[in-house]
C-alpha cells in the first residue's frame, strides 16, 4: 500500500476542509441543474436500458424506480410541467404526467451526465453501491411499512422519500471527490457525512424543487423529532423506522445498532426482503 501524500486533517484543518466542501456545495445548489453520480453499476444499468428500443415501459418505470437522483429529477420535472396541479410524488404518476418519451429521453440525458461525472468517484465505488443498496433497502421497507400499517398514506410516496433519504450522502461523496485529500482519506469523508448529510440533504432536496412532504419526511431520518409511534401516523415515522429496518446509519453512524423498533415493524422483515429483492430483480432486468 502506497503511503497517502496528504495527512490526516484535525481539528482546525478538518473545520477548514468541510468549510470549503460546503461553500462549494452552496454554489453548485445555487446554480441550480444539480446532476451527480450515485452509484456507477446502477447509472450504467439504466442508461443500458433505456438505449434498448425494445424495453417496455414497465421496465422502465420500474428500473427508475431503483436510482434515487433520476427519480427525483423526473418528479421535479412533472411538477415543473403542471403548476398549480396537485403535486406527484412517485415514478408512476410522473411518467403519466409527462409521457413515457419525455420520460425515456429525460431519464437518459441524466444518466448520461451522471455517467460523465462518475470516473471522480472510483475510490469511493464500494462505499456509493453500499449506500445504494441501504437506499434501495428502506423504500422497500417504506412501502411495506405503509401498505401494512399505514393505510392512510400513500405507498409509493413512502417509497419514494426511503429512495432518496440519503441523497445528500450520495452527493457529498461527489463533492468529497473533488478533492485529492479526501479521496485518500475515507474516514475523513466519512466523519463528514456523518455530520452534514442531513442537512445537506435538505437543501438538495430544496433545490431540486422536491414536494414539501417528501423533503419534512426525509429532514430527520437519522434524528427524528417526533417519538416514534407504533402503529406511524406521519411519513417521517415510517422513513425513520424504514431507515433503521434497513440497517440504520451503520454505514456512516457506529450506534444505528442500538435504535430497537417495536415487534409492530420487526415482525415486517421477511415482506421486506422479498420486497428488496424484487426491487433488486428491477434493477437486473
Amino acid at each position: 500500500m502506497t503511503q497517502a501524500s496528504h495527512p490526516d486533517k484535525k481539528g482546525e484543518a478538518l473545520k477548514q476542509q468541510r468549510f470549503r466542501m460546503l461553500e462549494d456545495i452552496a454554489r453548485e445548489m445555487s446554480e441550480g441543474d444539480i446532476v451527480f453520480p450515485t452509484a456507477f453499476d446502477i447509472v450504467t444499468r439504466v442508461r443500458d436500458a433505456l438505449r434498448n428500443p425494445e424495453v417496455t415501459v414497465k421496465q422502465i418505470v420500474a428500473l427508475i424506480q431503483t436510482e434515487p437522483l433520476i427519480c427525483a429529477r423526473l418528479i421535479h420535472q412533472a411538477n415543473a410541467a403542471a403548476l398549480g396541479a396537485t403535486p406527484v410524488t412517485d415514478v408512476t404518476s410522473a411518467v403519466k404526467r409527462l409521457g413515457i418519451n419525455a420520460v425515456r429521453n429525460a431519464a437518459l440525458a441524466i444518466a448520461m451526465s451522471q455517467l460523465v461525472r462518475a470516473k471522480e468517484l472510483v475510490g469511493f465505488r464500494q462505499l456509493s453501491y453500499g449506500l445504494w443498496v441501504h437506499s434501495l433497502h428502506t423504500a422497500a421497507a417504506a412501502e411495506i411499512i405503509v401498505r401494512e400499517l399505514a393505510p392512510h398514506l400513500k405507498a409509493e410516496e413512502a417509497m419514494f422519500a426511503g429512495l432518496v433519504h440519503d441523497l445528500g450522502a450520495f452527493y457529498m461523496l461527489y463533492r468529497a471527490a473533488q478533492y485529492e485529500e479526501l479521496r485518500e482519506r475515507p474516514d475523513t469523508v466519512r466523519h463528514l457525512i456523518v455530520q452534514w448529510h442531513e442537512s445537506i440533504g435538505e437543501s438538495l432536496l430544496y433545490a431540486l424543487q422536491l414536494p414539501e412532504g417528501v423533503i419534512e419526511a426525509v429532514r430527520d431520518h437519522d434524528h427524528p423529532r417526533e417519538p416514534l409511534m407504533e402503529p406511524p401516523r406521519k411519513l417521517p415515522q415510517v422513513v425513520y423506522a424504514a431507515n433503521v429496518l434497513a440497517g440504520g446509519s451503520m454505514e456512516w453512524v457506529d450506534d444505528a445498532a442500538e435504535r430497537v423498533l417495536g415487534e409492530c415493524y420487526t415482525v415486517l422483515a421477511p415482506r421486506i426482503e422479498t420486497r428488496l429483492g424484487e426491487l433488486k430483480q428491477d434493477y437486473a432486468g
